[in-house]
């Protein structure tokens, strides 16, 4: 359950700072939304997916729906409301980096009660996938509404803004950035060598697994049974739009065959890495065979 956006995609040779202008070098138009791109993640890694959200009745809606039917997402949860479909303006430097500001039209119509009815119809669901792109109030409802039903929820706290206790002990897994996690916890900052420290004071919060993800350097799982770090892999970085959303979904159908949650992570991990080697949101998520083999090749 998520965003389901537009992404229209500007690159250049980087960045520009506060009251700049630069030249771009293209302007592209890719399928994108949080919640859209960690479905077609979990799609493409072999996992049986449904979405809910909304979509605006214009030609983004269309096309956005489309695009999630092409990627094997049952869409019969995603409502049309409103008249604009949400949008994405993602800026996107020649090293890979990126900067984001999202519009979130029809998806701040979303509700709990659209989880209500979806986890209704859906009986066999077995992981709820968030992120806040979305309403906070559907999202605390989803989840709740998902504990009830003994549904595992994966959160990807993004875009940053503080969360609840109440919220967070209903989450089985949680996904922060580095600067999430620094929000989260209070810190000024959280790096490799704070990763630690973050994801104790999560889990004291009443999460169930705190997943740091560190970027080129991997991802920090940490649990009641203790910490590991899983180092990152060495890639050439052509776009890192994505890479948290391909490893949410690529982590939720891991779980969902049955992997082990140390397995499932090391399988997100080496997901997320691949999908940097290429250009957009959805487009760049790799499927199952790619991700296996991209493991057997660096032993990840």
């Amino acid at each position: 359950m998520g965003s389901v956006n537009m992404d229209l995609v500007v690159r250049g040779p980087r960045i520009p700072v506060p009251g700049e202008t630069i030249l771009g070098e293209s302007l592209s138009e890719y399928p994108g939304g949080k919640g859209a791109n960690q479905a077609v993640a979990a799609a493409r890694a072999g996992g049986p997916v449904a979405m809910v959200g909304c979509v605006g009745d214009d030609a983004f809606g269309r096309s956005l729906r489309a695009s999630l039917d092409q990627a094997g997402v049952v869409t019969t949860r995603l409502a049309v409301r409103g008249a604009r479909s949400g949008v994405a303006l993602i800026e996107v430097a020649a090293s890979g980096e990126n900067s984001i500001v999202v519009v979130p039209g029809a998806n701040a119509l979303v509700t709990h009660a659209d989880a209500e009815d979806a986890l209704a119809a859906l009986p066999r669901a077995e992981i709820l996938l968030l992120q806040l792109e979305i309403p906070i109030e559907a999202v605390e409802g989803a989840a709740a509404a998902a504990k009830r039903r003994d549904i595992r929820v994966l959160l990807d706290p993004a875009p940053a803004c503080p969360l609840s206790d109440r919220l967070l002990s209903t989450v089985d897994f949680l996904t922060p950035n580095q600067q999430e996690a620094a929000l989260l916890t209070g810190m000024p900052a959280v790096g490799v060598a704070d990763a630690p420290e973050a994801a104790r004071r999560l889990l004291a919060r009443g999460v169930g697994m705190v997943l740091v993800k560190l970027g080129a350097e991997g991802v920090l799982i940490a649990s009641a049974e203790g910490m590991e770090h899983l180092p990152g892999h060495a890639v050439a970085t052509v776009d890192t739009t994505a890479a948290g959303d391909c490893l949410a979904g690529a982590l939720a159908a891991a779980l969902v065959a049955g992997r082990s949650p140390r397995d499932a992570v090391a399988f997100a991990n080496a997901a997320a890495a691949l999908s940097t080697t290429r250009q957009g949101a959805q487009t760049s998520m790799p499927t199952l065979d790619e991700i296996e083999r991209f493991r057997a090749a660096t032993h990840g």
